[in-house]
């Protein structure tokens, strides 16, 4: 069975390893491209302003890579016996690696439970909620797409784009919340050869695997006009379902984001 990977070249390659190993014909077609930050000079502000948050919450494994990419000499750093203590939300394992990567200790880090499985801002809210109070202040590291960056419609650039569920808890809460943009998403180009996979996954029997809407919304518009009803995919949220089924995929299969899930969903459709 052929599964196509969408998730960014990065991100796509343990996931397409791991299915070729389990005997699959996998194939990585990225349909987000990430990019640095628009303006490194903001990420740099955020740096020499960190001790004003008690936490910093990063959206992805790309916010956290990007974020520090940028970091100061001198920047403060996310210690867990430090005076000031600023604590790092993840909402999953993608994001605890490249914190890991970074150097951030366990201590300092506050993230869903793995055993529950759900990977996401009501999850992260479900482990967090109880720090939050009024003035309990909240940096917010995420990326920018095409349309915040460069669409005139009145969004900061410097702020991005994004599912903003997370911050308003914390505003209702009386916390206070500021954002930054550490990369850029893009929609890519997609060669001839890109083409001709799309034409035939689309109605072979082949299973899309999505980890985001916003791969699902750019696939529609690099491929206009084509047809999804034969199409089947597995997703890892229910917005991601709810993004399929609109652009037309009559398979639509929701799976806990980890391999182990995702690959006993591909087999479910064998």
């Amino acid at each position: 069975m052929r599964v196509i990977v969408t998730r960014p070249r990065k991100e796509a390659r343990q996931w397409v390893d791991a299915l070729i190993e389990g005997g699959y014909d996998a194939r990585s077609l990225p349909l987000i491209s990430v990019l640095p930050a628009p303006d490194p000079t903001v990420v740099v502000a955020a740096w020499s302003r960190l001790t004003d948050f008690a936490a910093v919450m990063f959206v992805s494994g790309n916010a956290i890579d990007h974020f520090f990419a940028l970091k100061p000499p001198l920047a403060p750093e996310f210690i867990e016996n430090d005076a000031i203590k600023i604590r790092a939300f993840i909402t999953g394992p993608g994001s605890l690696s490249a914190l890991r990567r970074a150097g951030i200790e366990q201590g300092c880090i506050d993230m869903p439970d793995r055993d529950v499985g759900q990977f996401d801002s009501e999850a992260l809210w479900s482990v967090v909620a109880n720090r939050i109070q009024p003035g309990y202040r909240v940096l917010i590291v995420r990326g920018a797409d095409s349309a915040s960056a460069g669409s005139g419609d009145g969004s900061k650039p410097s702020e991005g784009a994004g599912r903003d569920w997370f911050a308003n808890r914390v505003c209702e809460a009386g916390g206070l919340v500021e954002f930054v943009v550490s990369y850029q998403r893009c929609r890519p180009d997609l060669l001839a050869d890109d083409l001709t996979l799309v034409r035939e996954a689309a109605a072979d029997g082949s299973v899309w695997l999505f980890s985001s809407s916003e791969a699902i919304a750019n696939l529609c518009a690099l491929c206009p006009g084509q047809d999804w009803s034969r199409g089947r995919a597995v997703v890892t949220h229910s917005r991601i379902a709810l993004a399929a089924r609109d652009a037309g995929f009559s398979v639509v299969y929701e799976s806990r984001p980890t391999l182990v899930a995702l690959m006993a969903s591909i087999e479910s459709l064998a």
